[in-house]
């Protein structure tokens, strides 16, 4: 699945990627301005009272969100009858319906406008800011990012990565080399515009400057149970067949689904202008510290004259997080150079049993808590579940009653998990592992030649974790026998957070015992994870 293109929205009549089968009852990125905080927080998510501020601005807008869904009952707000998207009418007086409205231009919401229009359907697409805009954001295209781009699309690299030095706080570097690429890495305001312009061209329409403050689908607003109405801040109702929610982790769009997170992360980043000498210095290459706090860590993306440095934890650390940030910065003797931009953003991964729908609307990306919960990767997730919302946002819009629309829902929701959710699933319990032993993953990945080939591989999109997982013996037993020395069984690691047994049972087959080859493999490579400072390789890989 994640290696489809963006544009294969099969004909009409042609079931979508991913389809459960009937009956089945398996069951956003809002894009904020420059340096802000996205989620609602003021810029002091990096300065002054740094990321605790930003945690508690984000934690209020979410709840203010949850408020004002929770106020939406029938008949809360209303516009003249027949008044469309343009203040137009039908000969009739009848509002003008669209087929497909996207709430969010980033990543996921253009995938999903491009997934809805190539496929015919009138699609509107909202976003609240002009374009292109700032988006914190590490900008790695890996694999599965890649082969979701629509067909055509030329990715606006900045810079192409061969290597990379892996730290752990600072110490123990090691730098693996590849003879081939292993990732891109992009600009998000270059992108984004991008990925909306093919939109676009597909046949979406674009409104910037508008900004959605709620759904409904029922009220006065509604003339049928066909339609759902998306209301602006200026008062103005859009009418649609079925919506797509894309705006973001603080999504109002996920608040009227009812989606639930269950994991949330502070990111801090710096944009740094940096001289040609200390540019080349970086070319091709890019840095990972594991960091002091548990499940934290902090990168370097060069792109051109530019250094992206950042970090990112569990949220609660805000001021830790920003001192991390800063003894990173001046570790990598950066600190004299005055960043261009620095930005806070608050990271979201849903819950397992979070809905991915209600009624006629869906959720997608950021805005459905869809990102990989160890790297906290969203991108490739954004363009992927963005992709199929749009495709089966085109079948809601064509059910003719509520039973119809909740079956291509649930089809949806089956897509999803089957897919990202298998994903996600490994993630949250690599991440559990990486909380409580960073030293052992950074000497198995410096150490150990398979896990750095693994590595490789997933960032080029030749393999996937969860495929790993399920397929390598070797990988599944290694991590099982993580799971046993981390007891991660009980969902809880050391920030409060973890895997439930049922999302370890649904990422492994059942049956596997504990192999001592890969207990001694394991504690041999963090033994020699201790040893200091090495050189770089070359892999061949």
């Amino acid at each position: 699945m994640s290696s489809e293109h963006a544009g294969n929205a099969g004909p009409e009549n042609t079931e979508p990627e991913g389809a459960a089968p009937e009956g089945t009852g398996a069951e956003a990125a809002r894009d904020g301005g420059p340096d802000t905080v996205e989620d609602g927080g003021a810029d002091d998510a990096t300065s002054g009272a740094a990321g605790d501020a930003a945690d508690d601005a984000a934690s209020g807008v979410a709840g203010g969100v949850m408020g004002d869904v929770a106020g939406d009952v029938p008949g809360a707000a209303s516009v003249v009858a027949g008044e469309g998207p343009d203040g137009d009418t039908d000969a009739d007086g009848a509002a003008d319906v669209w087929d497909v409205v996207v709430v969010g231009a980033g990543p996921a919401g253009a995938s999903a406008a491009y997934a809805a229009a190539v496929a015919g359907r009138r699609v509107l697409l909202l976003e609240k800011s002009e374009l292109p805009r700032y988006k914190t954001c590490g900008g790695g295209i890996i694999g599965p990012s890649r082969d979701s781009l629509p067909p055509g699309f030329e990715l606006p690299l900045q810079d192409r990565v061969h290597a990379v030095t892996f730290s752990l706080e600072g110490r123990f570097a090691r730098t693996r080399r590849s003879r081939r690429m292993l990732f891109g890495l992009i600009n998000r305001p270059e992108f984004d515009a991008q990925l909306v312009q093919h939109a676009q061209k597909a046949g979406a329409e674009l409104r910037t400057g508008a900004t959605v403050t709620r759904v409904e689908q029922h009220g006065p607003s509604v003339p049928d149970r066909r339609t759902a109405a998306v209301v602006l801040a200026d008062g103005e109702t859009i009418l649609a067949r079925a919506v797509v929610g894309a705006d973001g982790s603080a999504s109002r769009i996920g608040a009227h689904v009812g989606v639930k997170m269950g994991q949330v992360d502070l990111g801090l980043e710096a944009e740094i202008p940096v001289p040609p000498s200390v540019a080349e210095d970086w070319k091709g290459r890019v840095l990972i510290d594991w960091g002091p706090m548990p499940g934290s860590y902090g990168w370097v993306f060069p792109k051109g004259d530019t250094l992206t440095v950042g970090v990112i934890s569990a949220r609660g650390e805000g001021a830790a997080t920003k001192r991390y940030l800063e003894d990173f910065v001046a570790r990598l003797g950066l600190a004299g150079f005055e960043p261009s931009i620095s930005s806070g953003h608050l990271t979201r991964c849903r819950t397992d049993d979070s809905p991915l729908s209600r009624g006629r609307v869906l959720v997608c990306g950021d805005a459905a808590g869809l990102l990989e919960p160890w790297t906290r990767e969203g991108i490739s997730y954004a363009l992927r579940s963005g992709r199929l919302a749009g495709e089966w946002a085109v079948r809601v819009a064509e059910a003719n009653d509520a039973v119809d629309a909740r079956r291509q829902a649930l089809n949806y929701a089956f897509a999803i998990k089957a897919g990202l959710g298998v994903e996600m699933a490994v993630g949250r319990r690599m991440l559990a592992v990486f909380e409580r032993r960073p030293g052992l993953l950074h000497a198995t990945l410096t150490g150990l030649r398979p896990a750095w080939n693994a590595f490789a591989d997933i960032t080029r999109g030749s393999a996937t974790l969860g495929g790993m997982v399920r397929s390598n013996g070797l990988a599944r037993r290694a991590l099982e026998l993580l799971d046993k020395r981390m007891d991660t069984s009980s969902g809880v690691g050391p920030a409060g957070r973890g895997v439930t047994a049922k999302e370890r049972d649904a990422s492994e087959p059942e049956g596997t015992d504990e192999p001592g080859a890969v207990r001694g493999a394991a504690e041999g490579a963090e033994s020699a994870g201790g040893a200091g400072e090495t050189k770089g390789t070359e892999t061949g890989v």
